[in-house]
Formats: C-alpha cells, sequence, structure tokens
C-alpha cells in the first residue's frame, strides 16, 4: 500500500464508545486522504445518534457485517480490551490494515496471537498508543537524543490517584473487572506510560512487580509496583496506586541532568543541566489521536516511513505489563 492513491482509505470503527467520540473518531476524518466511512455498536439508538451526529454513511450493529463489507478498506477496533482477539482476527482474515486501541489484549499471549495473525499476512497493525506520536512526547524525545541530559541511567515513575465515585459505589466498570483488566487501571493507565517510556529508552529486558488489591472494592489488583531493565542498560522502577492522593510524576536521569514530566497531565515539560532548568509547555491537538491517525497515512503511503506504534511494539508492552502482574513467566 506504500504508493500514491487518489481513492481515499476507507475506515470503519468497532465500537463507537466515549473514546471516539472526541479523541480518535474525528482524526479519521480529519486526515486527508482518509474517510470514515462506517460505524458499529450493538446498541442501535446510540450507534444512529453517533452516526448522525458525526456524519458517518454507514452504520452496523453486526460487526462481521462492517469488517467484510467491501467500502471499508480499513478498521479501527475501539472496543474493550477483551473483545480485541476476537474481532482482530477477523480483520486479519479479511485481509485489511486494522489499528486497535490500547492495550492491545488483556494478556500478552492474545496480544501476541493478534500480532502473529497480521504479521504472518504481511498486513499493517497499528495500536493506539498515540502518546508516541504527540509533539509535547517528540520534545521529550529529542532531549534523549540529544543527549541534553548526558548518559541516561535511571527512569521512575509514580502514578496514584483515590478511588472514584464508581469505584466507591460498585457501579460496572470494565476497567476495575479482572476479566478484562486484570491490573485494573493499571492495565487502562501504566500502559500508556511503559509503552512511552520504552519508546524513549528501548525494549524492557528484565522485569519484575508486586500486585494485589489492597482497598477490596472491586476485584482487580489495585496497587502496583514494579522495577526493571531497558536493554541499554537503564534502570527503572513504578508504582502505581490507585488508593492514594493523586500524582503522575516521571523523572528521566542522565550523568548531567534530568527531565520531569507527567505522562497524563499537560504540566511543564522540565529540562535541568548544566545549563540551568528549562521549562516547555505543549498542548495536544484537540483531537489528541490526530498525530498518531496522521502517522498511520504515512506509514501506508510513504516508503520507508515506520509508525512508532505498531502490533511488535505494543505486544512487547503487553509482555512487561504481564511480567509486572505475574501472569507469565520468562
Amino acid at each position: 500500500m506504500k504508493t500514491k492513491n487518489s481513492n481515499p482509505i476507507r475506515w470503519g470503527i468497532i465500537g463507537c464508545g466515549d473514546v471516539t467520540e472526541v479523541k480518535s473518531g474525528p482524526a479519521y476524518q480529519k486526515t486527508e486522504g482518509f474517510e470514515l466511512k462506517a460505524v458499529m455498536r450493538r446498541n442501535m439508538e446510540k450507534l444512529q445518534n453517533f452516526a448522525q451526529r458525526h456524519g458517518v454513511e454507514k452504520y452496523f450493529t453486526d460487526a462481521d457485517a462492517l469488517i467484510n463489507d467491501s467500502e471499508v478498506d480499513a478498521v479501527y477496533i475501539a472496543t474493550p480490551p477483551d473483545s480485541h482477539l476476537m474481532y482482530a482476527l477477523k480483520v486479519a482474515e479479511a485481509g485489511k490494515p486494522c489499528c486497535i486501541e490500547k492495550p492491545l489484549a488483556p494478556s500478552y499471549a492474545d496480544s501476541y496471537q493478534i500480532n502473529e495473525a497480521f504479521a504472518k499476512k504481511n498486513i499493517p497493525l497499528f495500536v493506539a498508543y498515540y502518546r508516541r506520536s504527540l509533539p509535547r512526547f517528540k520534545q521529550l524525545k529529542d532531549w534523549l537524543v540529544e543527549d541534553e541530559i548526558g548518559e541516561v541511567r535511571h527512569v521512575s515513575w509514580h502514578l496514584s490517584q483515590p478511588p472514584n465515585l464508581k469505584d466507591l459505589s460498585s457501579s460496572q466498570n470494565w476497567r476495575t473487572d479482572p476479566q478484562v483488566a486484570p491490573g485494573g487501571y493499571f492495565d487502562d493507565l501504566a500502559s500508556h506510560g511503559l509503552d512511552l517510556l520504552i519508546y524513549f529508552l528501548g525494549e524492557i529486558r528484565e522485569v519484575t512487580g508486586i500486585s494485589l488489591n489492597q482497598q477490596g472494592l472491586y476485584d482487580a489488583k489495585d496497587a502496583v509496583s514494579a522495577c526493571w531493565l531497558h536493554q541499554g542498560g537503564v534502570t527503572g522502577t513504578g508504582v502505581w496506586n490507585f488508593g492514594i492522593e493523586a500524582m503522575d510524576r516521571v523523572e528521566i536521569f542522565g550523568n548531567k541532568g534530568k527531565i520531569i514530566f507527567s505522562v497524563f497531565e499537560e504540566s511543564p515539560l522540565i529540562l535541568c543541566n548544566e545549563k540551568g532548568e528549562l521549562e516547555i509547555s505543549i498542548d495536544h491537538p484537540g483531537h489528541v489521536q490526530l498525530p498518531h491517525v496522521e502517522n498511520i497515512k504515512k506509514h501506508l503511503f510513504e516508503s520507508g516511513y515506520v509508525h512508532p506504534s505498531l502490533g511488535k511494539t505494543a505486544t512487547h508492552t503487553s509482555w512487561v505489563m504481564d511480567q509486572i502482574l505475574g501472569q507469565i513467566n520468562g
């Protein structure tokens, strides 16, 4: 598909819920060369409402009908993680490029199976770890490439937040359902940051963790800590606790300085080195997945360009997550 194409790539979305309203759905409409052709959701009333508001021509309550529609060239799977494997294998069988929401799947085994299905057919598979494409984090990557803090030695990340009303009321929530997210909010949130640190510092070759449920508000894990080693020798530590005061702070330490930032908050990026302290604020775009989707287009059409978030990279992140949660050995 790395050729000029006068016709747009027509995308279909499976699961037009909250994430597709502003974060991602409009990005497929605003990217030149892409068209949002169809959407799927089981609830017909909500489906029609989404299609009408977003000007989407076709809509289905059956995912198979969307996947196999001749007017749908590529598919974006935006459902909870426990359904990703089922839908992904069908898209791979249909031979269509695919983007899947993060995490790629609830387990490394499922993630591996998804990636293999697309790799065997040489079909592009993208995963919505969109922070790898955001200008805010590109600046951090540039600082590291330019050796602004010298040789990187260590990274630490503390992410915490108190229980929300849904947690306290025991309301249904896929993010705390161990069948969908064994690590609870760790699966949904920590996956973003760990994937980003892997992008910055290279694959993780050794990792161990402790995970448990401290509060008893739901069945999934709510307290996790870990230490790891990147392939280049950088050590890492992380704490993710969803029953204490909110904090989101990453520090990357080099032999000549450090970088401080947040994964989720749009707080200033801080660079400290022998030149002094520099703070830079870079806002996210209105549709936060737009750079990610624009990079999908570049991968599909521009020879030599490789998207930063592919099935292979997301599968490695799933391996790291499972190692931390103690769900696999080796």
